[in-house]
Parts: structure tokens; C-alpha cells; sequence
């Protein structure tokens, strides 16, 4: 293992192309992991130089094939200023068995931090939400949340779990939600997004905004 500098890190970052892109630094990530490069020394960091976020986790949790170790390491690091990095990490829990990710999230949704209780909304949004069994389990984490990202990231988990099982969804959104309607009205638009729910379905829950829009904002 090599231990990196920060220095060396920036000095890198500065050598990308003008207007870099994602791909730009996942090409920087794949050398410093090839080459065996320890960035631990971004942790102090990360906060104030969002630009060596990605970095930072990818680097360390790329070489780890165990999905407990990677769900572990970045609850040692919940280090989120912007929604986008927790966004970015959703694929490295997605094989997480889902008691352990219940377990996180239920104390990631209630953290100070919005972008922690947002992580702990996004970090379903794969396989892992599929569980028709265990649905109830997850509409539950769902309550109430004044930041605009947490918000966000409740109706991107609500939709995503309507394009898998749109009738259970529709029956909890109906009669056993009392989120905000900031919430809910979130998650009609987003179902309406989608590509992959049908017209029929996207008609059924548009058809419930009247109803939830009676509840306080």
C-alpha cells in the first residue's frame, strides 16, 4: 500500500482536462487502486474540498469485495455537505441482506445531518428495495422532513418502490401515509416521471393529489 498525500491528490486533480468529467476522475480512481494508493489522508479534507469526495470513498471501497465491509466504511465516514455524495454510493450497499441495511437506516434517518438521514432513504434506491415482503419495513423509515433534499430522496424511494409494486404502494399513499404533501406531491411528480410505470398506474396516484394535498405542507 502506498500512502498518498494530499498534495499529491490535488496536484493530479489539477492535471485533469479543463471541465473535467465523472469519467475523468473514475480514470484517476482506477489508477490510484491499480497502483495500490492509500487516500485516507483526503478524510480531513473532504468537507471544505468536495472535489476529492469521490475520491476518497471510491478509491477506498472499489478494492473491497465484502459488502459489510464497504456499508461499514462509509458509516465510519458519513462525511456528506452535498446530496450528491451519498447519491454516488448507492451501489456499494445494494447486496447488503436487509436486516443490516434496516439497522443503518433507521439511525441514518435520524441524524442531525440532512444529508446522513438522506443516505439513509437513498441507500434503497436498488435491489435492495425489492423485497415485497418486507415493503411495509421500508414505507415505515418514511416521516415527515423539513430539508428539501431528505424530501427529495423520500419521493425518489417512494416512486422507486411504486415501479416495482405499484397496487402496495398506492393502498399505503391512500389510506396509511400522513406525510407532508411537499412529500407526497414529490412522489406523484417523480411516479409520473417515470418511464417505467404504466399510464394506468400514473393516473392512479395523480388522481390521489387532491385527497393528500388537503394535508398541511
Amino acid at each position: 500500500m502506498i500512502q498518498a498525500t494530499t498534495e499529491m491528490i490535488r496536484r493530479d486533480v489539477g492535471a485533469l482536462p479543463e471541465n473535467y468529467k465523472t469519467k475523468d476522475v473514475d480514470a484517476l480512481i482506477k489508477r490510484y487502486v491499480r497502483e495500490g494508493y492509500d487516500v485516507s489522508c483526503l478524510r480531513e479534507v473532504i468537507l471544505r474540498e468536495q472535489d476529492l469526495h469521490r475520491i476518497y470513498f471510491y478509491t477506498a471501497l472499489l478494492p473491497m469485495k465484502d459488502v459489510q465491509a464497504r456499508a461499514a466504511f462509509i458509516d465510519r465516514n458519513l462525511l456528506f455537505a452535498d446530496w450528491w455524495h451519498t447519491d454516488q454510493l448507492i451501489h456499494f450497499v445494494a447486496d447488503l441482506p436487509f436486516d443490516t441495511a434496516m439497522a443503518y437506516a433507521r439511525r441514518y434517518i435520524t441524524d442531525e445531518n440532512p444529508f446522513i438521514r438522506r443516505w439513509g432513504y437513498v441507500m434503497w434506491i436498488s435491489k435492495l428495495c425489492r423485497s415485497e415482503a418486507r415493503l411495509g419495513e421500508i414505507l415505515a423509515l418514511l416521516k415527515d422532513d423539513d430539508a428539501h433534499t431528505v424530501q427529495m430522496a423520500q419521493a425518489w424511494l417512494m416512486a422507486e418502490l411504486a415501479i416495482f409494486f405499484p397496487d402496495r404502494v398506492w393502498q399505503w399513499m391512500n389510506t396509511d401515509n400522513t406525510l407532508l404533501y411537499n412529500i407526497n406531491g414529490k412522489a406523484i411528480q417523480k411516479i409520473c416521471d417515470s418511464f417505467r410505470i404504466s399510464q394506468e398506474d400514473k393516473a392512479r396516484f395523480k388522481a390521489l393529489r387532491p385527497k393528500l394535498s388537503k394535508r398541511k405542507v
